[in-house]
């Protein structure tokens, strides 16, 4: 879940090794197999807008849309608006168009719908959840993508990110922004001190906690304050435990909470959450901190460090900058470790929409699909595109680099994240529904049967209105 963060994200149901990934994220080795796409248009290179050296790519054409205004909506503010505007500036160069940024807050749902209510809604609007998408396109709020957006599309996504843009069959969303929510990130001062290894199944993972912890160092960070982050750890669980098939079953809850295999997940995420000692401030410090000051304690220089790893998507590396830790240096990265036969893949993201007909918003949705608009956000750092031709050289260090191969690598071998699919008062908000009930299994890990009953019951209610 990205909510703190609003860094939406979030691949194979084809082909991905563990020894793959864990050599392409955990070295930040530059994929090799990204090309840099067809350089159809016929405009002249621009000078970058993106802060980053050399030309802004021109791998699609746009039409010449002088006058036209359109006006785009995000949750995105701070750095992530800066960017994003950086993006839609390129776009206005151009096209011609005249854009504007809004931005919705945090409730984009209640946000569009009253402006919708109104007669006034955005042309184009960056969704979080699959969910708002399938909801809005029930409603008939959204209109389908175009040809142009389509073949673009077609040409730089798999079809796990084309198919999570669509609903009834119908192309309506492009994953502009994507995260890969199936990280570890590790103090190497820590590891090394300790001599612990980056482990690659969840057994050597317990075992590489257990060695930090006898060395003396709280082994693990957890966000227990942000429910989200406790519905990640599930979710990487269960999708590596029980398979794709299940993970399909329970996000749909075709398959109720108390099934075995959810019995098994709260079990082994149990051995973790069950062993204070593998915990920084154990479960009581645990269930008090947020996910920004989880990844700050983990890399605060000298002896401040308070934990060793820390879990979470691509977006934790903001905050390990701000605890001026160098990636690839004080803070490296592996996959989170197999439960079962492979490592999961986990992901989240921001999909454009068009609440409008008209030319200026299918030419935005076509550029965003391209690799010409990922690259401006890609050199500014903070951002990760499934785009499978985007050139990695636009990722300002090695460690994105490793991280978007890896990503790009999975292609559908991937699954969305399961709380932002489901129905919001079960897998949205804090308090209630899943983020509450798991953070009290945070605080009561022995107890999995009456978790799956709370859970089962929090989801039943939403899932029936």
């Amino acid at each position: 879940m990205l909510r703190s963060t609003r860094t939406s994200l979030r691949t194979a149901r084809r082909t991905r090794t563990a020894l793959a990934l864990a050599a392409t994220v955990a070295l930040g080795l530059t994929a090799a197999a990204c090309g840099s796409g067809d350089k159809s248009g016929d405009d002249k290179p621009s000078a970058s807008r993106s802060g980053g050296s050399g030309p802004v790519p021109q791998t699609v054409r746009l039409p010449k849309l002088n006058g036209q205004k359109l006006k785009v909506t995000a949750v995105w503010t701070g750095d992530e608006q800066k960017n994003f505007t950086k993006v839609l500036d390129e776009f206005s160069r151009r096209t011609g168009a005249e854009v504007s940024f809004v931005p919705s807050g945090d409730d984009m749902a209640s946000f569009v719908g009253s402006k919708v209510a109104g007669g006034d809604p955005p042309d184009v609007a960056m969704l979080q959840q699959p969910g708002v998408l399938n909801e809005f396109a029930q409603k008939g709020w959204l209109k389908p993508l175009g040809s142009e957006a389509t073949a673009q599309l077609d040409k730089n996504f798999a079809k796990g990110w084309q198919e999570l843009g669509s609903h009834g069959g119908k192309q309506y969303g492009v994953y502009f922004k994507a995260a890969d929510k199936s990280l570890v990130w590790y103090n190497t001062k820590i590891f090394e001190a300790a001599g612990a290894k980056e482990p690659k199944t969840w057994a050597d993972f317990l075992r590489t906690a257990q060695v930090i912890a006898d060395f003396g160092v709280s082994p693990v960070s957890v966000a227990g304050a942000d429910g989200w982050t406790l519905t990640d750890w599930f979710e990487n669980i269960y999708l590596s435990q029980a398979g794709q098939e299940k993970y399909d079953q329970l996000t749909k809850h075709t398959i109720k909470w108390t099934d075995p295999s959810v019995k098994d997940a709260l079990t082994t995420l149990g051995q973790l959450l069950g062993k204070k000692e593998l915990l920084a401030g154990g479960n009581d410090g645990a269930i008090g901190t947020q996910f920004p000051d989880s990844v700050t304690q983990t890399f605060l220089g000298g002896d401040k460090a308070k934990a060793a790893m820390v879990f979470e998507g691509d977006f934790a590396a903001v905050n390990i900058a701000g605890a001026k830790a160098q990636l690839g240096k004080d803070a490296k990265v592996f996959p989170f470790p197999a439960v079962g036969a492979k490592p999961p893949v986990v992901t989240g993201g921001d999909v454009g929409v068009a609440l409008k007909d008209g030319q200026a918003a299918q030419a935005l949705l076509t550029f965003l699909a391209s690799p010409d608009a990922a690259a401006i956000w890609a050199h500014q750092g903070g951002f990760l595109s499934a785009n499978k031709n985007l050139d990695p050289a636009a990722y300002p260090d090695e460690v994105f680099r490793g991280i978007a191969g890896s990503l790009v690598a999975a292609g559908d071998d991937f699954r969305f994240d399961m709380s932002d699919q489901a129905p919001a008062s079960f897998g949205a908000k804090p308090g209630q529904g899943e983020w509450k009930d798991l953070q009290d299994f945070l605080k009561n890990p022995g107890d999995v049967a009456g978790t799956q009953a709370k859970l089962e019951s929090d989801a039943a209610k939403a899932f029936k209105n």
